[in-house]
């Protein structure tokens, strides 16, 4: 099995892709990169069982209706809930009030803030893999599927915070010191420098564990009273169990340190170099 993880920016620069093979006896990270082009995302969506995007699959149908309304002049301010309430409504999706009641994490609004530029350049992917006759469902029952990394690795026991930015690589190195902890038979090899230096890497490589739980039948989906608004909207993709349900069957673990994880990782508690 191959499965994939997209970190999605509004440009190529900043777009992380990493591809991880599934053994008998293990996973081995065998790409990662930055600076992927539409082209190169579609590619790798062709050859993999399930790719997981972190990037909202759509805007939330209060708000379309909303800005359909604002179009022909005809908004009408609800009188049962205050504009706090109504605003927020607009703003989130069904599935990020899900990972907020599940996690304690609120996901970015798609409708109200920049994430919505990086939206559009999803749309137009999916767009291209549906043209292709890759099965794309909004809802994640396709080859691709909505990931959240932070959540993800709050279903772990991970840490989500502190590890986004250039001032925060010791903090990414003890994410993957964690990380590799939790789960010996991920082999990140050659490609761990790059998950210490480049957030965006990282998260490439959770989108693509994500995946596996997804292709694994370990991930939430949207029950049946907003399965067709999940379509509409998009649906993040929430692992059920712990990280160590992904690992191959027959794989026996090993302590940290046992060499499957790379030799520039140091799991000495410090997860620095």
């Amino acid at each position: 099995m191959l499965t994939a993880g997209i970190d999605l920016s509004t440009e190529p620069a900043k777009t992380a892709l990493a591809v991880i093979e599934w053994s008998a006896t293990g996973a081995a990270l065998t790409s990662l990169a930055l600076r992927n082009s539409d082209a190169a995302l579609v590619d790798a969506a062709g050859r993999v069982t399930v790719v997981g995007i972190d990037c909202p699959f759509g805007w939330p149908d209060d708000f379309v209706d909303f800005l359909a309304a604002h179009r022909s002049g005809t908004v009408a301010v609800p009188t049962g809930e205050s504009g706090t309430e109504w605003r927020r409504r607009l703003a989130y999706r069904e599935t990020d009030r899900f990972v907020q009641a599940a996690t304690g994490l609120r996901p970015l609004s798609v409708a109200a803030d920049r994430i919505g530029l990086t939206a559009m350049r999803v749309a137009g992917l999916l767009a291209q893999l549906d043209h292709l006759d890759r099965a794309v469902d909004r809802a994640g029952g396709g080859v691709v599927v909505e990931v959240y990394p932070a959540a993800s690795l709050t279903r772990w026991g991970l840490s989500h915070q502190r590890y986004k930015g250039a001032d925060h690589r010791s903090e990414r190195r003890q994410l993957i010191c964690d990380l590799v902890m939790s789960a010996p038979w991920l082999d990140l090899g050659e490609h761990e420098p790059l998950c210490a230096d480049s957030d965006d890497a990282l998260d490439a490589v959770v989108a693509a564990l994500t995946a596996r739980a997804v292709a694994l039948g370990q991930s939430s989906r949207p029950d049946a009273a907003v399965r067709d608004r999940a379509a509409r909207e998009g649906w993040i993709a929430l692992p059920t169990g712990p990280l160590a349900d992904l690992a191959p069957a027959v794989h026996q673990p090993e302590p940290c340190g046992g060499g499957n994880q790379g030799p520039s990782v140091r799991c000495d508690g410090a997860g620095h170099e």
